[in-house]
């Protein structure tokens, strides 16, 4: 007794393009490239079967899991040799397959607008579509689809701190780009140190099912490696913002209080005569300590004569006042100091706005080690007398 075979499915090639989503003239394309086999000629027509129709479907999967039409070839030649593709293909649903315990969750515009504020935001709305925080559901205008639910909370949990939403949508961009450097790296590494021996040669069946293993151990080791270090970089610079923010403040709190003392001072000395608007108490520049003792022993009206010898001050100089006592941390940085708006344009209108503050500083230390000098030659001259004048010059 003999078993009738059902008829074989026959197709012309536009029921082939309906029934496999291409278009005839891909169809055609594929053949000249040797992607699809020739169809059977019957007398002046072209007749394709379910080989066709299934290798056309192989073909689009590859195509949307990113092969290119050079490596499909590759891959169905290999198939045509009779290297199975149920490897590679499981291999590729590896790669593919999820590389995040999230689920994706739908929202509604309404339920989104609350989520931020309650205020609708168009612009930010688009900035999420484009990143993919969002998908636009079809025939759903008023529903998205959230392929990540954890990121999308981290965006309303910033939002609600007071970041604004484009600040948040820069933001996501700036740290995408970096971690898609991070995933292309460990890519790379694990390519030369792992998969490359998969890679110099069609692979057998046995050897993409070991390579399906590694990916599914290694899958995770990436997350882990990168979760590790950005804890271990929060750590370390948090600590160091903190510090840095924190020393600032203190810094100019004791600013705030100097100048608040220095005005109270500027305030009594404003009271004597000579106190002008701009005046800061003690910013007078004073002698040396043995000329400020001599010229107060004398009066205008006990002057010696012009043309009178020279006299000795024979009473001890006192010794210097302490000065103020030196902060011993290093001076670092910059301080704010308030000067008379009078002095500064002055400076500006004599060497210009961009070298004002730097000639400011270079006056500053000048004075500075001026009066340093003149102590120094003040403490060591003691009773020494001291000569002035002409006389002094003649010497």
């Amino acid at each position: 007794m003999t078993t009738e075979q059902p008829p074989r499915a026959e197709y012309r090639i536009e029921d082939l393009a309906h029934l496999s989503g291409a278009t005839v003239r891909t169809i055609r394309a594929y053949q000249d490239r040797g992607l699809l086999p020739r169809p059977e000629r019957r007398g002046r027509a072209n007749v394709y079967g379910d080989a066709h129709l299934a290798r056309l479907r192989q073909i689009a999967d590859l195509l949307d899991r990113g092969y290119t039409l050079a490596s499909i070839k590759e891959l169905l030649e290999a198939w045509d040799a009779g290297r199975g593709l149920d490897g590679v293909l499981g291999l590729v649903a590896e790669i593919d397959g999820p590389w995040s315990d999230e689920k994706p969750t739908r929202i509604t515009r309404a339920e989104l607008d609350a989520a931020f504020g309650g205020a609708p935001h168009e612009r930010a709305v688009g900035e999420a579509v484009e990143l993919g925080v969002l998908v636009r559901v079809p025939d759903r205008e008023d529903e998205f689809l959230v392929p990540s639910p954890r990121e999308l909370a981290v965006a309303a949990e910033l939002h609600s701190a007071g970041v604004p939403l484009l600040a948040i949508s820069g933001h996501l961009r700036e740290v995408r780009g970096q971690v898609e450097h991070i995933a292309a790296r460990f890519l790379d590494f694990t390519t030369e140190h792992v998969f490359q021996a998969f890679l110099d040669h069609p692979p057998t069946e046995a050897e993409t099912a070991e390579a399906t293993a590694l990916v599914r151990r290694l899958r995770p080791l990436a997350q882990q490696t990168v979760d590790a270090e950005l804890a271990r970089a929060m750590r370390s610079l948090a600590t160091r913002y903190i510090r840095h923010h924190l020393t600032g403040a203190l810094t100019t709190g004791r600013q705030e209080d100097g100048t608040a003392a220095a005005g109270e001072g500027t305030r009594e000395a404003g009271t004597g005569a000579g106190a002008g608007p701009d005046t800061w108490a003690g910013s007078a520049p004073a002698p040396p300590e043995g000329r400020r003792g001599a010229a107060a022993s004398q009066s205008p009206t006990d002057a010696p004569p012009a043309d009178a010898p020279p006299v000795a001050d024979a009473r001890p100089t006192p010794a210097p006042a302490p000065g103020p006592v030196a902060d011993p941390r290093p001076a670092t940085g910059s301080e704010a100091v308030l000067l008379p708006a009078e002095a500064v344009q002055a400076v500006r209108d004599l060497v210009g706005p961009q070298n004002t503050a730097a000639f400011i500083a270079a006056a500053a230390q000048r004075e500075v080690h001026a009066r340093t000098l003149d102590g120094l030659a003040a403490a060591a001259g003691g009773a020494r007398p001291v000569a002035e004048g002409p006389a002094a010059e003649r010497n």
